[in-house]
């Protein structure tokens, strides 16, 4: 199977949990259960390629002028966690069908769990970075997602949003990495920067590089000091504690460590920080999981240990500690996801996961007992089970390795860690199943459905093989191991036994076991110190310098983004003008090289009215019909300077605009006081007149350099003016440009376009049916209005007119690619002929002589638009590109054609269909309360003729 369909399918089959939710929770679990397995199988095809030494590889390019390929390969390593995620992903998929309950949304569950899933799978296939920061935050948005899913409890919701809150700030730190990586070696694919070790170490980037890399894999993976988020998880429902934190998204850090570890281990900064952050984290977790009374918690806190513990084994950059680390990845894997499906096995039949309620439940509950003291015996790690080897091969590492010149600091360090580790795994065996029966416990225990127990039983198994044959496990451990070390490393001759004779690994081991169970039995006054001592609680520090941040947010917003145009005005103008004037003081501004064109008196007189109904503007201000005028006149102008410029095009793209704004405003203004309210004082307003007049001398000093100095390099409109023609067909430059050349951004355009249509549209349906609705419809309605609401005269004349509009729109339209003209501006010219018969008649006249939506009316421009553009896909052409011929119809003369008018076409349709879209709104909301819309043009009705008839 594709390396490609075993990644896509997770998210592909996210689709159908939650289709299916209407046939039933079996219908749900069985398309979540399929898709994973086939998946898993798709996965199984690799393995004996991967095991002889090969490595799978897919490869598509995406965006290489980005760097951004979507590249995959299965390695020994890849192998490992995509095996993790789905094998133990089906056996989640399981437990969870048992476990929630009738009220919980399991096709919700099911498409969030396989998100989730997907995304891992991606981030240990990926060979490109990039596409593996965008798996990376796929994690944290689907783990976001279902540590919140039930979304009724504070609680739940809390630790969804530290989750996110902290691994997201890691991802970002991630990115800034990565990044790096990729500029120091030139490629931001995995295989090339794993052949660069030398090249990265040498680099000056490289520390930087080293510490935003692992600060986004301490995140995920929970190490000192961002361990506390994982805890505060545990509100999530126990499928997805058993999932994300301790089989999957938690190891991602880990396997990120892993992955990089070829070129980023072996020098001192790793060492130091690695090393540190892994003991630190391995004990801190470790004391404080001795004493929680939740379950989960004990077990999230042990979980948060074990990973410091191979963040330890992966710091100290040794071939042997590096094989200890791939193979406590496996075992931590199944007796923690086991230990997590017994925690919840307890709470769903007790209703509790408070150790103090509970204890005796051997002998209600002896499946579960069975399963989690095998289980928690191996996190202890007690020999003939999988996480004593583990555990052995951690103490041996730690027993020769020294750090700030001592050889006991990290042995010491770890049997500390090793002995706390042993005390809360006996712990969770004594307190809960041990004892008297449970205290005070909501409900009386027992063993569940085969459905919920069947999982973390068949977790037990590979807990108790490899503890007892060892041998089974070791050439896969072994060839996962030889592709963490990358030959950075000798690999190491070491073997995966039982006995190891007596070394120091063996002592500090005994005294971790004998040690932990004096603990146990000194467990209550250890409990009331521990409750006794102060001690910072991680949860606060963090809530507080979030509402710090909050309050900093808050109060920076709340100083600039206050609802005032004006001030938004103020700032960006001076903030533009300042680094506009710092650019040319420290810029290399040349001088003027260009002859002033002759000032005629047309031009000088047009100019001058220019600037005088801009000057009014600021007067009149006030007064919103006169402000309307003057914006009128000076686009206008604007319109006259472009036709004298040699611009015809933009000329009449501009006039057709300020006809359709001026009649919209219009009618906006219909529901607006004609005089708007006093909003400043002198001061300010001399201030907006200061900041005013330096953005404008600004702007003019930008326009007068650029239209004085010749450009050093070939101006860009050349290459347009030399292949307007022959790479579009045109001879209007303007017009090719828009359906050619840049015909993606055209594309863009009208969507927005549109979109900003149909949000006008909803905005007036929000005031329709809002409370303001009769203060909107009854402003100054009260007042007799004309009798003569449509004039006969201009009925007549639009009447007479629309035909003439019409044929004018599609002579501009057909004429665009070579003349002045295009779809956009005969879509205007033929909105404004509608607009008309609105304005004449009436609009409930004109609608109800409207055959088509407007809504379909935009839908059906993009759609044509963008049909034309996939239609060069068919001939191997990029999208939007354009073809063009001659053709000839007799007795017609020869003509061009070109696939641009269909890009065209749908560009005409999408500006109709906004206009009219806009008009239609503000028409709605025009009409008075309680008045039936006349159906006939002047107001006449026939039926009153009859009547005087009768």
């Amino acid at each position: 199977m594709s390396l490609f369909l075993i990644v896509a399918l997770p998210f592909l089959g996210a689709l159908l949990p939650g289709l299916m939710n209407q046939a039933g929770r079996q219908a749900c679990f069985t398309a979540t259960f399929l898709v994973t397995l086939l998946a898993t199988l798709g996965l199984a095809t690799h393995v004996p390629a991967v095991m002889a030494g090969e490595v799978i590889t897919a490869k598509l390019d995406w965006l290489p002028g980005l760097g951004m390929n979507v590249n995959l390969f299965l390695d020994p390593l890849g192998l490992m966690f995509a095996g993790l995620i789905l094998v133990i992903g089906l056996l989640i998929i399981a437990y969870a069908r048992a476990y929630l309950s009738r009220k919980d949304n399991m096709g919700e569950f099911f498409t969030y769990l396989l998100l989730f899933q997907g995304a891992m799978v991606g981030i240990v296939l990926s060979d490109n970075v990039l596409m593996l920061l965008v798996f990376w935050e796929l994690t944290s948005l689907s783990s976001f997602l279902l540590i919140g899913y039930w979304k009724h409890l504070p609680e739940g919701r809390q630790g969804a949003r530290m989750a996110l809150a902290v691994t997201g700030m890691g991802g970002l730190a991630l990115i800034g990495g990565m990044l790096l990586l990729g500029r120091i070696v030139g490629s931001y694919d995995l295989t090339v920067i794993l052949e660069n070790r030398d090249v990265i170490q040498a680099s000056p980037l490289y520390l930087p590089a080293l510490i935003l890399i692992l600060l986004g894999a301490f995140t995920k993976s929970a190490q000192f000091p961002f361990h506390f988020w994982l805890p505060h998880a545990m509100a999530a429902p126990t499928p997805v504690s058993a999932y994300l934190h301790s089989a999957t998204m938690v190891k991602a850090g880990l396997f990120l460590m892993a992955r990089l570890w070829p070129v980023l281990s072996g020098s001192d900064w790793w060492f130091w920080i690695v090393t540190t952050a892994g003991l630190t984290t391995m004990v801190l977790g470790a004391v404080i999981a001795l004493f929680k009374n939740d379950l989960k918690a004990l077990l999230a806190f042990s979980t948060v240990s074990h990973l410091g513990l191979i963040t330890f084994l992966l710091g100290t950059g040794s071939g042997y500690a590096a094989m200890a680390a791939v193979f406590h990845i496996l075992n931590h894997a199944s007796f923690k996801a086991a230990l997590f499906m017994t925690a919840g096995i307890v709470d769903h039949e007790a209703h509790t996961r408070d150790i103090t309620r509970l204890g005796g439940l051997r002998k209600l509950m002896p499946i579960t007992f069975g399963i989690a003291t095998i289980a928690a015996l191996s996190m202890a790690g007690i020999p003939l089970l999988n996480g004593f080897l583990s555990k052995e091969m951690m103490l041996e590492e730690a027993a020769h390795t020294k750090i700030f010149g001592s050889y006991w600091l990290v042995p010491v360090a770890a049997t500390v860690g090793a002995l706390f580790s042993a005390a809360y795994s006996f712990r969770y065996i004594v307190h809960t199943f041990l004892g008297e029966g449970p205290k005070d416990a909501p409900s009386k225990p027992h063993d569940p459905p085969m459905g919920m127990w069947i999982s973390p039983a068949l977790l037990i198994v590979p807990v108790v093989l490899i503890g007892i044959m060892p041998f089974l496990a070791e050439p896969f451990v072994k060839t996962v191991t030889y592709a963490v070390i990358g030959g950075a490393v000798e690999m190491p001759d070491a073997h995966l036994k039982i006995w190891h004779g007596l070394t120091p690994a063996l002592y500090m081991s005994i005294i971790a076991v004998l040690g932990g169970a004096l603990l146990l039995s000194l467990f209550a006054p250890l409990a009331r110190g521990w409750a006794a001592a102060p001690r910072p609680e991680a949860k606060d520090i963090f809530d507080g310098i979030v509402a710090f941040f909050v309050g900093l947010a808050r109060g920076i917003t709340l100083g600039l983004h206050n609802g005032a145009f004006t001030r938004y005005a103020a700032i960006f103008t001076v903030t533009v003008t300042g680094l506009g004037l710092h650019a040319w003081m420290t810029g290399t501004g040349a001088a003027p090289t260009r002859e002033m064109l002759p000032i005629t008196i047309n031009a000088l007189a047009a100019w001058a009215m220019l600037v005088a109904a801009a000057g009014m503007i600021v007067f009149v201000h006030r007064n919103r019909l006169a402000v309307l005028i003057l914006m009128g006149i000076v686009g206008l102008f604007v319109s006259v300077g472009f036709n004298y410029f040699s611009a015809p095009d933009l000329a009449l793209t501009q006039i057709s605009v300020e006809v359709v704004t001026i009649i919209l405003l219009l009618l906006a203004l219909n529901f607006l006081p004609n005089r708007t309210p006093k909003e400043s004082g002198v001061g300010r307003r001399l201030r907006d007149g200061v900041i005013a007049l330096l953005g404008g001398l600004a702007v003019f000093g930008l326009i007068y350099s650029m239209l004085m100095t010749d450009f050093v390099q070939p101006s860009i409109s050349q290459y347009h003016l030399d292949n307007s023609y022959k790479g579009g067909g045109g001879d209007n430059v303007v017009n090719v440009i828009l359906v050619d050349f840049r015909g993606f951004d055209t594309f863009g355009e009208i969507i927005v376009l549109g979109i900003a249509a149909i949000v006008i549209y909803a905005l007036t349906e929000a005031l329709l049916s809002s409370p303001v609705r009769a203060q909107l419809l009854n402003r100054g309605y009260e007042s007799r209005r004309a009798g003569d609401a449509h004039p006969l005269m201009m009925v007549v004349l639009t009447r007479v007119m629309m035909p003439i509009v019409l044929m004018v729109g599609v002579y501009i339209f057909l004429r665009g690619h070579n003349e002045p003209g295009g779809g956009f501006i005969a879509g205007l010219v033929v909105a404004i002929g509608v607009v008309m018969q609105y304005m004449a008649s009436g609009f409930a006249w004109a609608d109800a002589r409207q055959r088509y939506p407007y809504h379909g009316i935009i839908g059906a421009g993009v759609l044509v638009a963008g049909l034309t553009g996939i239609g060069a896909w068919f001939f191997g052409a990029p999208f939007l590109s354009s073809a063009f011929g001659y053709f000839r119809i007799p007795p017609m003369q020869e003509f061009e054609l070109a696939t641009a008018m269909g890009f065209d076409l749908g560009v005409f349709l999408a500006v109709v269909g906004a206009v009219m879209l806009s008009l239609e709104s503000f028409s709605r909301l025009g009409r008075r309360q309680g008045d039936k819309p006349s159906e006939y043009a002047m107001d006449i009705d026939p039926s009153r003729d009859e009547e005087k008839e009768g």
